[in-house]
């Protein structure tokens, strides 16, 4: 089963030269790639000079992660597809748990690994932790992280299971289910557009697994933090776009009450002092409006609509009925 690592950069010499070393040691047998999105640092000559063997690619210009992915694996040859983050530390096992398990499972599409902190490393990270789900209102929540707070990794979820979403940090996915699903949705630019890749390959009937035998370490954040209004208003945005394009059933009920739970929201990040994050909500919603028919036009494309919740509302199992880890849900 042929590999390919390809890490998406952008503007990252520093992070190049901390994180490639570690995928360079254990990825023996991979393939390699750096997909840059029109850096205007020295990191293409960086990597030239250090590591010539490294594969690059140089897409035209900076439109985020769903497109550079999308025009960047166009040029890559390979069973499957790993994306890697640029700020991911990964360890001496992480590939051969993923491709035994791929080998062994002919309709598993896509898998992701434990995601832990790199700066807190006894910790999962919040993009992803232990495999992501989401609920009836779109909100994604992880095992071993719900909202802002994240668990202690004590062997909890060193298994292997089925998931919903697989975290863009570190994704591996066959490279064909990839183009039969049309890779990223580009209208996402970042954030939730790996849900939306999962939910659409649920859609079809495959698996999504994540195998908590390869841990990998991530910084998070080093890109957009989530101190930044623009995060703010990509994901509440992108995830109601997700949820539009995706979910079974009648609609109109859900959003509705999505709508109010991000009004909720509005009015915490008021409290909070934080009116920039408030305002980014009142765009992600404006902008959700503008796009409306263009989405409902993808929904009505997706014939098979799986079923994809098992909580009613985790923002209410979280914030009312205080259940800050997964096992207690």
């Amino acid at each position: 089963m042929r590999l390919a690592v390809v890490i998406l950069n952008w503007n990252g010499k520093k992070l190049l030269e901390q994180f490639l070393p570690s995928v360079i040691k254990y990825s023996k047998g991979a393939d390699i790639y750096v997909a840059d999105n029109a850096s205007t640092d020295d990191s293409i000559s960086f990597i030239k000079t250090t590591y010539p063997a490294i594969k690059i690619i140089q897409n035209k210009g900076n439109e985020g992660y769903a497109k550079g992915y999308n025009d960047a694996l166009k040029m890559v040859e390979a069973d499957v597809f790993c994306l890697l983050n640029s700020d991911i530390e990964v360890t001496s096992n992480w590939l051969t748990p993923i491709i035994n398990t791929f080998s062994k499972e002919e309709n598993t599409a896509i898998i992701q690994p434990k995601i832990l902190d790199y700066n807190k490393k006894d910790y999962f990270e919040y993009a992803g932790a232990g495999g992501g789900f989401i609920d009836k209102y779109g909100y994604p929540y992880c095992r071993g992280r719900i909202f802002d707070t994240l668990e202690k990794d004590q062997g909890q979820y060193n298994d292997t299971t089925e998931i919903f979403w697989a975290s863009g940090a570190c994704l591996f996915i066959k490279s064909n289910v990839f183009k039969k699903l049309k890779g990223f949705d580009e209208h996402f630019f970042a954030h939730m557009e790996e849900i939306d890749l999962c939910w659409r390959a649920k859609n079809l009937g495959y698996l999504i697994k994540y195998v908590g035998e390869a841990e990998v370490y991530h910084v998070g954040g080093a890109t957009l933090k989530n101190t930044n209004p623009k995060k703010t208003f990509l994901n509440f945005r992108n995830s109601l776009i997700t949820l539009t394009k995706n979910a079974n059933g009648s609609i109109l009920g859900k959003i509705f009450m999505r709508l109010i739970l991000d009004g909720i929201a509005g009015i915490k990040f008021l409290i909070e002092l934080k009116p920039k994050h408030t305002y980014a909500i009142l765009k992600a919603h404006f902008s959700y409006y503008y796009h409306l028919n263009h989405i409902l036009t993808q929904r009505k494309s997706i014939k098979t609509k799986t079923k994809y919740y098992s909580r009613t509302s985790i923002v209410f199992d979280y914030f009312v009925n205080k259940k800050t880890d997964y096992k207690s849900l």
